[in-house]
């Protein structure tokens, strides 16, 4: 098939080589370059990165939306267009143009988080699962009929970065399975139900701030949820605490502890520093403090010793 691709992240480059080992990709079209890093460098997506590599035509449209770009790709006449991650809507006008019409990656089990950010909503929330959907693309935010699923169970300890990777790899075989059945004739869309929809937010550093008086195991949940980015993180002595990593744990010490602060610091050990929340003990694991270098709670405690009391804010 004659393969226009829409993509931008890490997310979306598997994806890419994929179609270009199965089928002839006669364009990418990506966002365009931004400045990255202190010295504010010119930086190209990664699925340009790998298009160039290939030697396949680049195109970064400031709006796909705005002439020449619809033009252009009836110019090119593809048989398909696929969108991953790409990072802006497409107009009936474009959706309209390819004769399978274009098909959509999404790192959810559609209808549940359709969005921005469904990888770590998924794990913040506490979901047992996740998966990744193919869709026929309508002019709707994710919304269009489904096509193919797979499906992969949350570990407990699983992070966004680690759900990320298995995704982006299951995400990339399922859309070459999908192309396979289009081709054939042996795809049944399925509607979604938008009753069972939910909306996956975009990450800020604000929404990963900590509120302490929050359970336990949900604190655990959005810590996993924004590892790497945007990092959970409270304040400790009006300095950012970044937490990387934390178990929920259950002894006597929630009892002995009732009657302390959600946010203080009930205990110190080689494994950590054990916080009160709403609803529990949080064992923080791993951690940066200010412009610190990220570490074990246990190496932290070594030069910034804790006392019981001091109060997460």
């Amino acid at each position: 098939m004659k393969v226009v691709f829409m993509g931008t992240p890490e997310f979306a480059v598997g994806t890419l080589k994929k179609c270009i080992e199965k089928h002839d990709v006669i364009a990418v079209f990506t966002q365009p370059d931004k400045p990255k890093g202190r010295g504010n460098k010119m930086t190209p997506p990664p699925v340009k990165v790998v298009a160039e590599q290939h030697g396949i035509p680049v195109f970064q449209p400031e709006r796909l939306r705005k002439a020449p770009w619809p033009e252009q790709l009836k110019d090119l006449a593809p048989d398909v267009i696929v969108v991953v991650a790409y990072g802006q809507l497409l107009t009936q006008e474009v959706l309209d143009i390819p004769k399978f019409g274009c098909i959509n990656i999404h790192a959810s089990l559609l209808p549940k988080y359709r969005g921005a950010a469904p990888i770590n909503w998924a794990i913040a929330n506490g979901e047992p699962e996740t998966g990744v959907t193919t869709q026929m693309m309508n002019a709707g935010l994710d919304t269009g009929d489904m096509l193919l699923k797979w499906s992969v169970p949350i570990g407990e300890d699983m992070n966004a970065g680690e759900l990320h990777d298995i995704l982006a790899v299951a995400g990339a075989d399922l859309l070459i399975e999908t192309l396979d059945g289009l081709e054939n004739g042996t795809l049944v869309p399925e509607v979604q139900n938008d009753a069972e929809s939910c909306y996956a937010i975009k990450l800020s550093k604000e929404i990963a701030r900590i509120d302490w008086n929050m359970s336990a195991v949900a604190i655990k949940n959005r810590i996993n949820g924004f590892n790497p980015w945007p990092v959970a993180h409270t304040s400790l002595h009006e300095q950012p605490f970044k937490i990387f990593s934390a178990k929920v744990f259950s002894d006597e010490d929630q009892l002995l502890n009732a009657d302390a602060l959600s946010g203080s610091v009930v205990k110190i050990d080689k494994n950590g520093i054990y916080v009160k929340t709403g609803d529990g003990l949080l064992l923080i694991e791993e951690v940066q403090w200010g412009s610190g270098k990220r570490m074990s709670a246990g190496a932290f405690l070594l030069g910034n010793p804790l006392a019981v009391g001091t109060y997460f804010n």
